[in-house]
């Protein structure tokens, strides 16, 4: 096992300095979230999103703090993921909400870094599990340290995050239990897959809702919590989240199939190639019970899935040029489309559930940030 210096020379990424990060985040709300400076247009509203571009830069500060080790290897791969990026919409979320209360304050910001932890934690886990080549653009973690190093990084992000919560009440503490009880639960469905009998498709929903939904609600949840805000405006915040983290994942799926791998970090068809069946495939699976072409075009893609497995290397990269063309006629295929539209009609609930919540800059935030799920390419 190569130390890793040598992993960081060999795969030519860069340390990043402590300040990287923050600088990094200074466009999130206009260029990631479609929260920028057009939607507000009155000063009230521009302040509100200077609070939260302001509890951005605490949230990152944090986590660069919340995340160094005294030990040298941990330093590195804990803070790996982190220094590679992200749009830290869980954060976001958290800052979003809690202006319906308070607004931000110390436990708000600690909130969010908690939350953003248990989500670049089970980063490293899924891409052991998926045997993911790539993550925002860069070697994972598995590529580089091996499978063993990146499980126990993840197992250590759970552990600080848990420290985290820990001094902050039962009730936060109770929420944190629950919300990593349906992460472990929605992987381990995904592992399993349907039971004989069980819809694929209603199977796969909820595996996104436990997977991704479950922290995105949480997100919002501990927002309100910490932040004084009224009871009655969690119950619209968690059902939001729920729906909004399935919508994102869903337009991932069709992100995967997108022939252009310098936006998305990603080989088009990575999720196919590693076996995993998204919502676009499964429903191909079921238009070709009654459609010849959708029954051909299925099977094409299994047994150019199976080849490559069974003659490469058994990463799911290569590059073999009939399963590209499969994956480029899956692209173009009405199951994408009709993907596409589920997440439509996922986004459009979760907007509907923000009805209770008062008119103003947060609900208005919550609503674009819903529509830009959606929009996205990357």
């Amino acid at each position: 096992m190569l130390s890793p210096e040598l992993h960081y020379e060999q795969n030519r990424i860069p340390a990043m300095s402590p300040s990287a990060p923050i600088a990094r985040r200074s466009n999130t709300l206009s260029s990631s979230l479609g929260l920028g400076e057009k939607l507000f247009a009155s000063s009230d509203e521009r302040r509100f999103a200077r609070a939260i571009e302001e509890g951005l830069e605490a949230v990152e500060a944090g986590l660069l703090d919340q995340m160094s080790f005294t030990d040298d290897l941990a330093d590195v791969t804990s803070r790996y993921l982190l220094d590679a990026g992200g749009k830290r919409i869980r954060p976001v979320l958290a800052l979003l909400t809690a202006q319906l209360g308070t607004g931000n304050n110390p436990r708000v910001v600690q909130a969010a870094e908690a939350i953003e932890m248990t989500h670049l934690a089970s980063l490293y886990h899924d891409d052991v599990m998926d045997e993911a080549q790539m993550r925002r653009g860069v070697p994972s973690a598995q590529n580089v340290w091996g499978n063993s190093v990146a499980i126990l990084t993840g197992d250590l992000l759970f552990a600080r995050a848990s420290k985290l919560v820990a001094g902050m009440g039962e009730r936060a503490i109770l929420l944190q239990a629950e919300t990593f009880e349906r992460l472990c639960l929605g992987q381990l469905h995904e592992t399993i897959g349907p039971r004989p009998g069980e819809d694929p498709i209603e199977h796969y929903l909820q595996v996104l809702a436990d997977k991704t939904g479950s922290l995105i609600a949480t997100a919002g949840q501990v927002g309100l919590m910490f932040s004084d805000a009224p009871e009655d405006y969690i119950e619209p915040v968690v059902r939001f989240g729920e729906k909004i983290g399935v919508a994102f994942q869903l337009v991932d799926d069709v992100i995967d199939l997108t022939p252009h791998p310098e936006e998305t970090g990603k080989t088009p068809g990575t999720d196919l190639r590693a076996g995993v069946a998204t919502l676009p495939l499964l429903y191909l699976r079921r238009l070709a019970e009654t459609d010849a072409a959708s029954a051909a075009l299925l099977r094409r893609i299994e047994h150019d899935v199976t080849t490559e497995f069974g003659v490469g290397d058994g990463d799911g990269t290569g590059d073999s040029p009939q399963l590209a063309a499969a994956i480029a006629e899956l692209r173009d295929h009405e199951v994408t489309r009709m993907t596409l539209a589920e997440a439509h009609r996922w986004a459009d609930d979760a907007v509907a559930a923000l009805e209770p919540l008062p008119d103003g800059p947060v609900k208005k935030a919550l609503t674009r940030f819903a529509e830009t799920i959606v929009e996205r390419s990357n």
